[in-house]
């Protein structure tokens, strides 16, 4: 996180916890006209009323504060099953899910890696592959998400229209 997003997240932070809602994470990506995102979380998610009313509301601080010199636009959601994960702290909220992530070893070459995170720390998380188990420094990581895995394959064999009965061809 940029020094910049850091300090629009401490002054967002006591305004969003009013309307009590968490920030997940604050970003300020682009050029000529960047996008700050903020990503709000609380337990049990958060619903499209309270996105509203904390978009209204961190609109108008953010207009006092003028934090940014140009036009940008604003971007308030909530981090979505999807969810980027940057912090120590979103590894280690999405501990025994399943995540993606890519890294660049030693030699500059890209690894990617898909499996279930089982452990994390300030500096390392530990991923479960069909393979092995596998530490990664987070100094190393330059993108990771969870994964959100659909539930099982419908059986071979049955139609797309529940409760007709198949007809079977008489011989």
């Amino acid at each position: 996180m940029t020094d910049r997003a850091q300090a629009l997240r401490a002054e967002l932070e006591p305004i969003v916890a009013s309307l009590d809602l968490a920030i997940y994470d604050v970003t300020l990506s682009g050029g000529d006209r960047p996008t700050l995102a903020v990503l709000l979380s609380r337990p049990g998610g958060v619903d499209l009323d309270a996105l509203e009313t904390a978009t209204r509301t961190i609109s108008a601080t953010l207009d006092a504060l003028d934090p940014v010199r140009s036009r940008y636009l604003l971007e308030v959601s909530s981090p979505g099953l999807e969810r980027p994960l940057r912090t120590p702290e979103h590894f280690a909220g999405a501990m025994n899910e399943d995540i993606t992530l890519k890294t660049r070893n030693e030699a500059g070459h890209v690894e990617r890696l898909r499996g279930t995170l089982v452990a994390s720390d300030d500096t390392s998380i530990t991923i479960r592959t069909d393979n092995a188990d596998t530490t990664v420094d987070l100094a190393d990581v330059e993108q990771a998400r969870t994964v959100f895995v659909w539930g099982p394959a419908p059986k071979p064999g049955t139609g797309s229209r529940p409760g007709r009965k198949k007809e079977v061809a008489a011989k």
